[in-house]
């Protein structure tokens, strides 16, 4: 069983900067593809960025692509958002999400945290 908890949101004003941090527990961490998704009121999970099990490749969701950095420490057990110019659309619960099939990249979620709330005041 893998469990995830992401820290780091919070306030903060537009073209400002903020870096959200997944702690994974379980010891196959660095056998799964890791992402992060985000969801707006009123408004359908939407896909951030994922990053490949050993950290060499990385995607990012169109309007993300420029503006935020996903990373990953697998002996610290951890994934990492940077997000820079931030917008006030921005705003969103962001998720950590875990591939747990062993595949490259992440292609279904077996495991998500439990949110954290990013509000980008304009």
């Amino acid at each position: 069983q893998v469990q995830l908890v992401e820290t780091g949101g919070g306030l903060v004003q537009a073209g400002g900067s903020l870096r959200l941090s997944c702690a994974a527990s379980g010891r196959a961490f660095s056998n799964y593809a890791m992402g992060w998704f985000r969801q707006a009121p009123g408004k359908e999970r939407e896909f951030v960025a994922s990053i490949s099990s050993s950290g060499d490749r990385t995607y990012y969701g169109d309007s993300m692509k420029g503006r935020y950095i996903i990373s990953r420490d697998n002996a610290k057990k951890m994934v990492y958002l940077q997000m820079n110019s931030l917008k006030p659309e921005d705003t969103a619960v962001y998720y950590c999400a875990g591939d747990g099939s062993y595949s490259d990249y992440l292609r279904r979620i077996d495991y998500w945290g439990q949110g954290t709330q990013v509000t980008v005041s304009s």
